[in-house]
């Protein structure tokens, strides 16, 4: 199936590893230019390397922390110098935060707010322009599932990721005559390297197989496993893709089943 991506041009932030890598590497295996940003430059270089080699696309690594507004800046001045278009970008960037309200002082909430949220409305922005003049574009916006229903101890995390639902709709409205769509993925329990350094930590980098099991029994996975990055990956590709050019202003599970909530 030909997704209509070769010699597009893709942003994606936390793109060095895990679901940003993944979507990179796929849109790349269909003819994509990508360039992914996070904040470690060994790491993103190695990255973009590996799916360099992979894929034979044109991959730039960007360095910098989507949290400053100076670094979004010049992560769009060295796609556009390097490619002088944009046709999607994927708003990845994130890390989880979560315990209970009465914890999470003023700097903790707004952290993750620039993290998640203003990294987003900032990176949506500057993307618009350069959509526009080229005819359309797809913007995704990660989130999580505690975004649509929060549990106990699940702050910040689960309010900056229901505000990046909430973008998504506002901005699917006020973009579709650019022919720019918005979507977002809601992601549940997927396999990361934060779980394998857990593991490591634990003394028990031999047993991911077993403690992944586990992750699936104890958050009530009906699917019974735990999801690998690259079909998060290649569900960002479809969305960035033409083949999903009537999909707009939703946000997709992405999460074996185990979400209270459509």
């Amino acid at each position: 199936m030909d997704f209509g991506l070769a010699g597009k041009v893709a942003i994606v932030t936390g793109g060095s590893a895990g679901i940003g890598y993944a979507a990179a590497r796929s849109m790349a295996n269909e003819g994509a230019r990508v360039v992914i940003c996070a904040r470690r430059q060994d790491a993103l270089e190695a990255a973009a390397g590996s799916i360099r080699e992979d894929t034979g696309a044109e991959i730039v690594a960007a360095a910098g922390d989507v949290s400053r507004e100076e670094d979004i800046k010049k992560l769009f001045e060295i796609t556009l110098e390097r490619f002088v278009r944009i046709d999607v970008l994927v708003n990845n960037a994130g890390k989880s935060h979560a315990e209970p309200v009465t914890v999470v002082d003023d700097k903790g909430w707004q952290d993750d707010l620039d993290l998640k949220l203003f990294a987003a409305i900032r990176t949506i922005r500057l993307a618009v322009p350069h959509m526009t003049a080229v005819g359309g574009g797809s913007i995704i916006n990660v989130v999580n599932i505690g975004a649509k229903a929060p549990t106990a101890s699940s702050v910040p995390t689960s309010v900056s990721r229901a505000a990046g639902i909430a973008l998504t709709k506002a901005a699917s409205k006020d973009l579709a005559k650019h022919n720019i769509r918005v979507n977002a993925v809601c992601i549940g329990l997927i396999k990361s390297d934060q779980h394998t350094r857990r593991a490591a930590a634990a003394n028990r980098l031999h047993e991911m197989d077993a403690i992944y099991a586990e992750m699936a029994v104890a958050r009530g996975v009906p699917l019974g496993r735990v999801g690998e990055a690259e079909e998060a990956g290649d569900l960002i590709a479809f969305l960035a893709s033409d083949r999903s050019r009537y999909i707009s202003g939703t946000a997709i599970n992405m999460d074996g089943g185990a979400s209270a909530v459509v």
